[in-house]
């Protein structure tokens, strides 16, 4: 499995399902790579794979939701999407429950499972793109200076430049140079930003 492409992962026992879902997704321009159980799609999971799992909640061995605990304790966070039969509506809302996206009944329609792969791989797509963003701003961040990070922490506690002076031992006219700083190096466009990005790293 590769962690550089989206893909739709399918997990299913049942071998003419897998090869229909292959059918349609790839129909549709995804990337599809497909498992007959949950043991071989954990063999083969890479550590930070991008997509989303349409995943069978009831297969031999070890089940759907018995893979969704396990992806839980490697701190997997691919969307989950499960297949259910009428008589597990409530195991798949246990699941959702547990940070699945979404489950889906058979008989299902095409649309109705594509509409909701979309949706997963859209969440996805965020997730990452959230992360990403969270590295840079903890390279911006680490290029302060000891100094700055003292006064950058006053800052978003919402202390004053006199305050800060006073507790710090500088001069008003030194504060404001090192907040200068700190909102040059961290890229911030206002204190607003600056503590939306304290609040994201929890340095507040």
């Amino acid at each position: 499995m590769s962690a550089d492409r989206e893909v739709v992962f399918v997990v299913d026992d049942d071998a003419a399902v897998r090869s229909s879902l292959a059918m349609l997704l790839k129909s549709m321009a995804l990337t599809v790579d497909t498992f007959e159980s949950a043991n071989e799609f954990l063999q083969r999971l890479s550590a930070d794979p991008s997509g989303c799992l349409v995943l069978d909640i009831r297969m031999p061995g070890m089940s759907g939701i018995e893979l969704q605990q396990q992806l839980k304790q490697r701190g997997c966070p691919l969307p989950i999407i499960f297949i259910t039969g009428h008589g597990d509506v409530s195991m798949a809302v246990h699941a959702m429950r547990e940070g699945a996206v979404d489950f889906i009944e058979k008989p299902f329609r095409d649309q109705d499972l594509l509409d909701r792969i979309y949706q997963a791989l859209a969440r996805d797509r965020q997730r990452r793109r959230a992360a990403d963003e969270t590295v840079h701003i903890k390279e911006r961040f680490a290029t302060l200076t000891p100094r700055e990070h003292e006064v950058m922490q006053r800052v978003a506690r919402g202390q004053a430049n006199k305050v800060i002076a006073i507790e710090l031992g500088l001069s008003e006219r030194t504060v404001e140079i090192h907040r200068a700083r700190v909102m040059h190096k961290t890229g911030a466009r206002s204190l607003a930003e600056l503590l939306g990005m304290v609040a994201k790293l929890g340095l507040a």
